[in-house]
This record gives C-alpha cells, sequence and structure tokens, in this order.
C-alpha cells in the first residue's frame, strides 16, 4: 500500500496495473450503523444482542461484532428470518440495509429493545417507492431482487392494497422493460421473457404510462409464478416511475431510543 501511495496511487506490475482510491472507506450511513452496533453493547453489556443479517456486508465488521457477543441472525433460502429466539429483554439491530416492512411489524409486535440503523438515503428512496404506491404508480427498482435493500425498499410498496413493483438488475433487463412500455414487446411476451431473466422480478399488473395511446395499453389481468427467491413474479400496474438507491443529503436526528 505504502509503495502504491508513493507511486502516485498507481502501480504497474508486468501487464498488470493497479490503482488505488485516494479517499476510500465506508460511507456515512455503513459508519453510523457500525458505531451504533458498538454502542448497543457499550449500553447493554449484559443483554443478548441479535442483528438481523449483516450490518454491512464486511467480513472484519462482521467478526469484529461477532466477538463482541453479537448473534447474527440470517435468512432461510427463501429469505425469512426466523424471529422465535427473540424474546422481550432481547435488543435487536436493524442494519443500515434496513429490513421488510413485515420484518419490522414482527419485531414491534414482540417488543423487544430496537436499535434501528436504516441508513438515511435508503429511507429516502423508501419515502419516494411509498409515493409511488400512493399515487397508484408502479416503482420500477434497480437493484439485485434478493438483497435485503432491495427486499425492504420493494416491501414498502404494500402499504397500500394493490401497490407494484418491478425490479430490474442490468441494462439488458431494462430495455426489456422499455420496449414493453413503449408498446414495441407486447404483455404475454414480456412476462415470459421476465421468467427467463433469472434477476428480473415483477409484482404486480401492466404498466401503463399516461403518454401511452389507449390501444396499447395492456390487460391487467394474468396468472403468478413463484421465483425461486420466493418473490413473487405477477402481472403489473396502473403507472410507472423509478427509484434506485442514490448519494441524498443524509437523514440527521435518528438517534436510536433505548427502553
Amino acid at each position: 500500500m505504502r509503495l502504491v501511495r508513493e507511486n502516485g496511487y498507481r502501480l504497474q506490475v508486468g501487464r498488470l496495473d493497479f490503482r488505488l482510491a485516494r479517499s476510500f472507506g465506508f460511507c456515512y450511513g455503513v459508519d453510523r450503523a457500525v458505531e451504533y452496533a458498538y454502542e448497543a453493547r457499550r449500553k447493554f453489556p449484559e443483554r443478548r444482542i441479535y442483528l438481523v443479517g449483516e450490518i454491512i456486508h464486511n467480513p472484519h465488521v462482521n467478526r469484529q461484532l461477532e466477538e463482541m457477543g453479537i448473534e447474527f441472525l440470517y435468512p432461510d433460502d427463501q429469505g425469512a428470518f426466523d424471529f422465535s429466539p427473540v424474546r422481550r429483554e432481547h435488543v435487536v439491530i436493524i442494519p443500515a440495509f434496513g429490513v421488510t416492512l413485515g420484518d419490522f411489524e414482527t419485531l414491534r409486535a414482540l417488543d423487544c429493545i430496537l436499535v434501528d440503523t436504516t441508513c438515511g438515503s435508503v429511507l429516502n428512496v423508501w419515502k419516494r417507492v411509498e409515493s409511488y404506491g400512493r399515487e397508484g404508480f408502479t416503482a420500477i427498482i434497480h437493484g439485485k431482487y434478493w438483497h435485503e435493500e432491495t427486499r425492504a425498499t420493494s416491501s414498502q410498496i404494500g402499504k397500500y392494497a394493490g401497490g407494484k413493483y418491478v425490479i430490474v438488475r442490468d441494462m439488458d433487463e431494462t430495455e426489456k422493460l422499455c420496449e414493453y412500455m413503449a408498446g414495441r414487446l407486447d404483455r404475454e411476451t414480456f412476462l415470459t421473457l421476465s421468467t427467463r431473466m433469472p434477476t428480473c422480478c415483477v409484482w404486480a399488473s401492466p404498466i401503463r404510462p399516461r403518454c401511452w395511446p389507449r390501444n396499447h395499453w395492456p390487460s391487467r389481468t394474468g396468472s403468478s409464478e413463484q421465483s425461486r427467491s420466493g418473490t413473487a413474479r405477477l402481472s403489473w400496474g396502473s403507472g410507472s416511475a423509478v427509484s434506485t438507491p442514490s448519494a441524498r443529503p443524509p437523514r440527521t436526528g435518528r438517534m436510536p431510543s433505548w427502553r
């Protein structure tokens, strides 16, 4: 590392060109989440502390938390968490990615001590997705449908009856979606393609952008298919809007409330 820095953060070794970022480390959300986890142990030295999944995907940090006696709750193959070991006197840490709406309600019902470290930028995306659901639009979410943050984000649609969302992973999936929205791909063909795209997830019924000619509006009926991740692929929604994580200003004042 010292040698790379001395060479202007770049090192040429044979055919390999190594470049080192001049500034790197945790983002503010992760830095804050990790500090909350350390503070939780200091605040409750004798209590049993659980962490929903991993606070971040960093083996070094996770190993430190385990050495502090923090127990990790991992999801099953369907992405579901088992909260049966949690008791009222226990402490549960919600990671920077957040948790699904259903998991949050389950934890609240257990009346345990919650330390919510959800990133402020993630919360801003949730607000946007929630507003789409409230206004009757289908939210288009960019991400991996099995990832904790994507699952938590898409679950916000569930606050409204008939809420709809689509998750796309890459440009190929996005182009297929655009072709469908532009009327160049019929509904049946698109739904068939979406089941063949391992990272595309559809939940609801045909997207109907307001600019479409009426004769291009697809039917609102359709069958469902359960994906291996436990996320259903259904027909589509009544409007469309896009949401993707972004570097918005942090939400301040969200310190944990200790009970």
